[in-house]
């Protein structure tokens, strides 16, 4: 059994922090936040551990879900919607909306996305968020008149395989997602945007730069996501998994979050969360939600809090 302090302790310090001396701020949404800048936690995954925030539920299907469908390159929400995953709907939701002046109930639109393919074509796409440029990075080749057109995308993740097979001691295992020539295309410019990968004594360390975090619902989610990743990329490269460093930018609470904030911050961590890969699949794009099975979670019960658009 692991000594010393739990990891989540560094979650939960995080949370009172910003909570106690995070800087008052309108945001986008129009909610307000309290937020602080620059934020650090460390986790080791030797021996199956993750960071999987137990003070409250975590569904962590549902994050290895999105996870899984960032690595198809797909950006439209029909392929979550149809498997009961509601974490990008209200965005599409809001833009239908907004640009059709129909006051259409977000359970009626979800459920037009899932039995319309049509429709889910037309309002389900996000704009070329993660997935896109996790495994499709836009390339554009010049032609005759100072012209360019559209050459073969980059996929990122499968570079990345390559290179901590073939070149460990490198420094550009990296997972970039924020394109800025499309940003203005997204339905949410990323968030969790920058990945990079370090390979030292036969083990695999992944750090995250988030620029925009939203502790209490968001950061459970990132921990967990970026975990796996390591965890599936140590897999494909015969590394064993060693050390996530997660590094946040602006790291806020909403306001209208301080009942959540107030209990979970009353509850103590409990139990060590392990995680089995119980297949190696032939890549890295090959998982399936079968693959993972998570031992030893106890969480306490969910805490429910508004999404902020």
């Amino acid at each position: 059994m692991a000594s010393g302090p739990h990891w989540e302790e560094q979650y939960l310090a995080l949370m009172r922090r910003v909570w106690l001396e995070g800087d008052e701020r309108v945001d986008r949404t129009g909610v307000g936040t309290r937020s602080v800048f620059g934020a650090t936690i460390r986790c080791d995954l030797a021996d199956g551990a993750m960071p999987l925030v137990t003070t409250k539920r975590v569904y962590w299907k549902t994050a290895t879900r999105e996870l899984l469908w960032f690595l198809t390159g797909d950006t439209n929400i029909r392929p979550l919607v149809l498997q009961g995953v509601k974490i990008w709907n209200e965005w599409p939701h809001a833009r239908y909306c907004r640009e059709t002046g129909e006051a259409l109930p977000l359970d009626a639109f979800v459920q037009r996305i899932a039995e319309d393919a049509d429709f889910a074509a037309r309002w389900g796409d996000l704009g070329p968020v993660y997935g896109k440029q996790w495994v499709d990075w836009a390339t554009y080749q010049p032609v005759k008149g100072g012209l360019y057109r559209k050459g073969p995308g980059i996929n990122q993740v499968a570079e990345v395989v390559e290179s901590l097979r073939s070149n460990p001691g490198s420094r550009r295992h990296i997972i970039e997602g924020w394109n800025v020539a499309e940003l203005d295309r997204m339905a949410l410019p990323p968030c969790h945007k920058t990945y990079q990968f370090h390979v030292a004594n036969g083990r695999l360390n992944g750090l995250l730069y988030q620029r925009s975090c939203d502790v209490a619902l968001g950061l459970p989610f990132n921990l967990w996501s970026a975990a796996l990743l390591v965890r599936m990329l140590a897999q494909q490269a015969d590394l064993e998994p060693g050390e996530l460093v997660w590094m946040g930018g602006d790291t806020h609470l909403y306001r209208n979050h301080a009942d959540l904030v107030a209990e979970q911050l009353s509850r103590q961590p409990q139990g060590a969360p392990r995680l089995d890969i119980v297949r190696r699949p032939a890549s890295i794009f090959d998982y399936r939600i079968e693959d993972f099975a998570v031992r030893d979670y106890t969480p306490h019960g969910a805490i429910s809090a508004p999404v902020a658009v």
